[in-house]
């Protein structure tokens, strides 16, 4: 299989998600045109970036959601399963633990960890908190693959520095500041507020699209008017509409 680009990658999960939900209403088999529908791409894309998987699907028939469902998880790794620590069992740390999608996409919560001493022994979703003091040997013990980190900024990158020390080489990190890792660990940054901005900065575009449209529409609607009125006022004579615009005596007056 070739080198996946990052875009697609991207898009290979939505299509998983997908599957995943065609799979539970007991769809067999989906077209490309379907798939693309519901992952909110356009048919050629998708075909493309399940050409990096390799042959799938079969002509005027359409794509086996089983197989294509176990083609993709094993081109993004999930085939073989994840096993997720979380350190930082706040009010976000709880709230992920709680997430019943995790496990349905391959990935299993095992251990939650905080340094707080009325969170440390409390039951989050049939986990026991536990003492983040454990953490190197509890990552080893569970076989950690994947340490999400939900702490305060200023300990995410003690934190990841002890996750790497544990053998942990993907980590998910909810902190607004950046942490370093060595080349061989794969960071991934969720940052709430940068995603909010982006979300505002696509909503001021719209609306900004929005009142370029009507503009363009009124300024449309007035120069028309006043050139239908112009036309008619040339020599009396008789004009009618087109496509290309008005017309005088058969010749084509630009609008």
């Amino acid at each position: 299989m070739r080198d996946l680009p990052q875009a697609t990658v991207t898009r290979l999960a939505s299509y998983l998600r997908v599957l995943g939900v065609m799979a539970d209403d007991g769809t067999l088999i989906v077209s490309s045109e379907e798939l693309a529908s519901a992952a909110g791409v356009g048919s050629a894309m998708l075909r493309k970036d399940l050409s990096f998987l390799g042959p799938n699907g079969v002509r005027g028939v359409g794509y086996d959601v089983t197989r294509l469902r176990a083609r993709i998880e094993s081109a993004l790794g999930l085939d073989q399963g994840h096993r997720v620590v979380l350190v930082g069992a706040g009010n976000l740390g709880q709230a992920l633990a709680r997430y019943g999608g995790f496990g349905r996409r391959g990935f299993t919560m095992v251990g939650l960890f905080d340094r707080d001493p009325e969170r440390i022994g409390t039951d989050v979703d049939g986990l026991t908190v536990r003492d983040v003091a454990e953490l190197e040997s509890a990552c080893r013990e569970l076989g950690a693959t994947i340490g999400v980190v939900a702490t305060p900024d200023e300990a995410a990158q003690q934190v990841c520095d002890r996750l790497v020390g544990a053998g942990v080489r993907c980590i998910l990190s909810f902190a607004s500041s950046s942490v370093e890792v060595p080349p061989h660990v794969e960071v991934g940054r969720v940052d709430l507020a940068v995603e909010m901005q982006v979300l505002s900065f696509r909503s001021a575009r719209n609306a900004e699209s929005d009142h370029g449209t009507a503009v363009a529409s009124d300024h449309g609607t007035a120069v028309a008017s006043d050139h239908g009125t112009a036309v008619a006022a040339v020599g009396g004579a008789r004009s009618t509409s087109t496509g290309l615009g008005s017309t005088k005596n058969g010749s084509v007056i630009a609008p």
